[in-house]
């Protein structure tokens, strides 16, 4: 699990380190995210306290969820996964994805208004995410509001603890502010914290008696116990409050899981919910492909990740956009290469394909037949552009060449990618 140091923009900025990329691209995830109501679910089987909540599916199961908290307040929460789902807005016209109520009426028809509709925030982009679910929680008001998360930190190499007494907005923002509002606690990981580190976290976040810094060092112990027991990649509770009855509750959370721990997780991968994703991007991972959708015209096709952002920096450099990063790794195939093709074109904004591959464990006589059994099949009529170079390339070539097709072949990056870029605005 340590070899999966988290890529969050948290980390990033828990660390105040800079970062530059393209407008365009996404950093692809390698972490399994689930629903808030499933993560309540979990921190509850680890003994953690939340505030009770109940998920509901149909605006029915909605107003009979509310009954059951007996007239007490209540909050509403649209079960997206993303982030800013307060501040969003629905298709239907509804403005927030997390509203408080008072009556069964009211769950009854904000669920209506939530369920089956596309929540839009800064995070989905303007093509929203769809909301299958909501969730019921009974409104616990706050004392105080912290911030505590468990991550993998790459700097030390290990599990951290990031505890802020400013809780209840982006910790981004606080890091950038003001970074002395963040309490860094490297984690043991076999050993975990011991009572008296999460005691200390406890008493320097300012807690307001001693039974609440109890409960909050006991909470941040099992914070880490589900971490490490369950994969995970990061554990954020924000925020994590002392209600006005004196109770230490996480009152949100965001889990995220190793894609490469699966294996053993799997009662948390059944967890997954697909309808979250791009169904090209899921599709695509069943073959092996990495591929994330970007805003531009000229469809990559690669293998391995470094190679991909020389790729869609050299076509910027020549004046193009990409309009994907699609990594076929290192066990590209015919069968595989064919399927990336499948998925490339299937974008309507696509008016070029760029085939770049330095093969080393791939076979690029692989890549190659794969290329024209796909330009066959698929009957392709958009520009293809291909360089390959490394193992087996001269048999790569030969192929490509008396395959009888129109395929630029090229074995210089640059002029590949000139080439990519002038006839992807050829097309339009």
């Amino acid at each position: 699990m340590l070899g999966s140091i988290a890529r969050s923009p948290l980390n990033v900025a828990l660390r105040r380190t800079a970062r530059t990329a393209s407008p365009s691209f996404t950093s692809q995830k390698r972490f399994l995210s689930i629903h808030e109501h499933l993560s309540m679910k979990i921190l509850n089987d680890y003994g953690i306290a939340t505030p009770k909540s109940i998920a509901a599916t149909t605006p029915e199961e909605a107003f009979q969820a509310a009954q059951k908290f007996g007239g007490k307040g209540m909050v509403i929460k649209a079960q997206v996964l993303a982030g800013g789902r307060g501040k969003g807005h629905f298709d239907s016209g509804l403005q927030g994805g997390v509203h408080l109520i008072k009556t069964a009426e009211e769950a009854r028809d904000l669920a209506g208004k939530m369920i089956g509709n596309k929540l839009i925030t800064k995070q989905t982009g303007e093509k929203g995410r769809i909301c299958n679910a909501v969730m019921l929680a009974e409104a616990r008001p706050p004392h105080h509001e912290y911030y505590v998360a468990v991550l993998n930190d790459r700097s030390t190499q290990g599990p951290v603890l990031i505890a802020s007494n400013q809780g209840g907005m982006s910790i981004e923002e606080v890091a950038h502010e003001n970074p002395d509002a963040i309490i860094t606690t490297p984690i043991d990981f076999e050993k975990g914290l011991d009572d008296e580190t999460a005691l200390g976290i406890a008493k320097k976040l300012g807690f307001t008696s001693a039974k609440q810094e109890a409960q909050a060092a006991e909470t941040f112990q099992k914070l880490y116990k589900l971490f490490r027991e369950k994969d995970a990649t990061q554990v954020e509770i924000n925020p994590l409050a002392e209600s006005k009855d004196g109770e230490v509750l996480c009152m949100d959370a965001k889990l995220g899981f190793d894609d490469n721990a699966d294996f053993r997780q799997e009662e948390v991968f059944k967890l997954r919910d697909e309808t979250q994703e791009d169904a090209d991007e899921v599709e695509a991972a069943k073959y092996g492909l990495n591929f994330i959708k970007l805003d531009g015209d000229i469809g990559c096709l690669v293998n391995g990740a470094g190679l991909a952002m020389a790729t869609m920096d050299v076509l910027k450099l020549n004046g193009g956009d990409p309009a994907n990063f699609l990594d076929v790794g290192g066990t590209a195939n015919p069968t595989t290469v064919k399927k990336a093709f499948e998925i490339l074109l299937a974008s309507k904004n696509v008016k070029a394909i760029f085939v770049n591959i330095f093969a080393g464990i791939v076979r690029s006589d692989y890549v190659a037949q794969g290329v024209i059994e796909a330009t066959k099949a698929l009957d392709m009529t958009v520009p293809l552009i291909v360089r390959l170079q490394g193992t087996k390339e001269k048999e790569a070539k030969k192929l490509i060449k008396d395959s009888g097709l129109k395929i630029f072949a090229f074995d210089g990056l640059d002029e590949a990618a000139a080439k990519a870029v002038a006839e992807a605005a050829a097309q339009k």
